[in-house]
């Protein structure tokens, strides 16, 4: 249940873009083909999934104060959490260029539609967002910054994929001149981040229940509490 509902959390309801708008300018240029906007999508699941897992390696047993205490009780006090940035971007930034080797050899006509927007991958804040935010949240084990990862790049895909799809049938709607283009795409996606909105009480109803389970729990022993004090009170004064 764990691993669903970080999933299930982290694709709808701390979804990369809607929710902190984060990887918005390959979102914006990517987003006008639906083929297009499904292979950076795929490109951005591969890259997230790999690369949160093994920053997550690198932050547990390298980056934090006192990772480096398997090598020895000498190294027990080092803190190179300020290298954090620097090997996160150096493991995102070789993931990419994995993806662009197999793109290029594989489809090569998908390769010309990205065009630069797919190494740009390596500087997307949506692919430092998910490592910075795995750190942040301080995700226990690598089974769930792997599932973490997943849905992370699930959720942009999905985002992306909406947006295209929408963008390829507003070519044929009577749009305003002042909001063709950009604007109305900024529009959309304001309305969509709203819809998605919605989403956040949907693994919050268990919560309160056990709130409150837990609530009348202690109303009950205080009135247990207070019958007992009465009880004593009672036979003093007798």
């Amino acid at each position: 249940m764990e691993h669903l509902e970080l999933f299930l959390k982290s694709i709808f309801i701390d979804n990369m873009v809607f929710a902190t708008f984060l990887g918005m300018c390959s979102y914006l240029a990517v987003s006008k083909k639906v083929s297009t906007a499904v292979g950076l999508g795929a490109a951005v699941i591969f890259v997230l999934a790999i690369t949160v897992p093994l920053n997550w390696l690198l932050d547990q047993y390298l980056l934090q104060p006192g990772a480096l205490a398997w090598l020895g009780e000498e190294y027990a006090t080092y803190d190179l959490s300020f290298l954090s940035f620097i090997m996160f971007i150096a493991t995102i930034a070789t993931m990419v260029q994995l993806v662009e080797i197999v793109v290029e050899k594989f489809s090569p006509s998908l390769y010309n539609s990205l065009g630069i927007f797919l190494p740009l991958i390596a500087v997307n804040c949506a692919i430092l967002g998910g490592s910075l935010f795995m750190q942040s949240r301080e995700i226990p084990t690598l089974g769930l910054a792997t599932t973490y990862g997943i849905g992370s790049g699930i959720g942009w895909f999905l985002a992306i994929l909406a947006i295209a799809a929408i963008r390829e049938k507003i070519r044929y709607s009577n749009v305003p001149p002042a909001l063709r283009g950009l604007g109305i795409t900024f529009i959309i996606t304001g309305l969509m981040a709203i819809g998605f909105m919605s989403f956040g009480g949907m693994l919050t109803g268990g919560d309160e229940e056990a709130a409150k389970e837990t609530k009348s729990v202690e109303v009950e022993e205080s009135i247990d509490d207070t019958e007992k004090e009465l009880a004593n009170n009672t036979k003093v004064i007798k």
